[in-house]
């Protein structure tokens, strides 16, 4: 292998390290999402940088970036645009919302109504949005990093969870440590300085195009194919979830360990690199039976526990 999915990586590291600080595992993760073409769900508290985050990997990568600030009263048509009667012309004219961006990040999505987070599952699914029964097509690199709050907050609308099955990843993120919060303040501390990710450096098309040609060159065995499926039919008769990994989540599954092999290096896919990819792509999509919560248990130990009892292929 030629290393040029983990030269992608260094040099988005790089970049994405000049605006913000100790996201190192979250950067990885849309490395994965990017060139897995999937979208990312960011869970964890407000105000650790999502926003400028978005804002910098949508430089990084030479696309345009829009934002939408999740509300209760947010409507369908206030992410996807509206028709509006033109008197001049005597016609309709579409006016497109802010999903026509190459990074749309969708601020606590968690807080609109499930009405208003279906108008997503078309975009985020065909990259292509139907309004009044026409339909437009998306940027080519359509990508959706949206956060949601915790559970426990006040005011949130859980995801449905058709929704959730559309994120190929969900990272958690925590509060960053003293030393690199340290790093934050001393950063941006001054009142007259604020981060301009317009002043980052553009990484070009064609070695994200290279990347994703070293992951299609990966190979996968057949028992790796197995081996996920058997994670998946696991998880359905798991006897604390009610719903399991679809054939959707398994193909996101087999196409993040092909990332990951590719980014180590590797010629072909090791059960390794499935377990390593697992918790990112399966948690979000199991749905925990009522007496699995009370008992405390959460989808990751879940994902844990599924990998420990199904058998890897020699």
């Amino acid at each position: 292998m030629n290393g040029t999915l983990a030269s992608f990586e260094t040099d988005l590291q790089s970049v994405l390290g000049r605006t913000v600080v100790g996201m190192e595992t979250v950067v990885r993760a849309l490395l994965v999402a990017i060139v897995g073409r999937g979208h990312v769900l960011l869970q964890g508290p407000p105000g650790l940088g999502k926003t400028l985050l978005g804002k910098s990997l949508a430089h990084t990568l030479g696309g345009e970036f829009k934002r939408i600030q999740g509300t209760a009263d947010l409507m369908p048509s206030d992410i996807t645009g509206v028709h509006v009667f033109d008197t001049a012309r005597g016609e309709f004219e579409f006016r497109p919302g802010p999903i026509f961006a190459d990074v749309l990040l969708a601020d606590e999505i968690n807080r609109t109504g499930p009405k208003t987070q279906s108008a997503l599952l078309e975009a985020m699914e065909e990259r292509q949005v139907s309004v009044d029964r026409r339909t437009y097509a998306l940027a080519a690199e359509f990508l959706v990093i949206a956060t949601q709050n915790p559970r426990d907050f006040e005011g949130t609308y859980p995801l449905p969870e058709s929704q959730l099955d559309r994120f190929m990843i969900r990272v958690d993120l925590q509060y960053p440590v003293r030393a690199q919060e340290l790093q934050v303040l001393a950063r941006y501390g001054q009142v007259e300085w604020a981060a301009d990710p317009s002043q980052l450096p553009v990484l070009g098309r064609s070695q994200l195009a290279a990347a994703r040609a070293e992951v299609d060159a990966v190979h996968v065995a057949p028992e790796l194919q197995g081996y996920v499926l058997d994670l998946a039919a696991a998880s359905r008769g798991n006897p604390h979830l009610t719903l399991g990994l679809s054939t959707r989540g398994a193909l996101a599954l087999l196409r993040a360990a092909r990332i990951g092999a590719a980014l180590r290096g590797a010629a072909f896919v090791a059960p390794d690199d499935v377990k390593d990819m697992a918790p990112l792509v399966m948690s979000h999509r199991l749905v925990l039976a009522p007496e699995a919560q009370l008992e405390g248990i959460d989808e990751r130990l879940v994902v844990q526990r599924l990998l420990a009892q199904v058998p890897v292929p020699r």
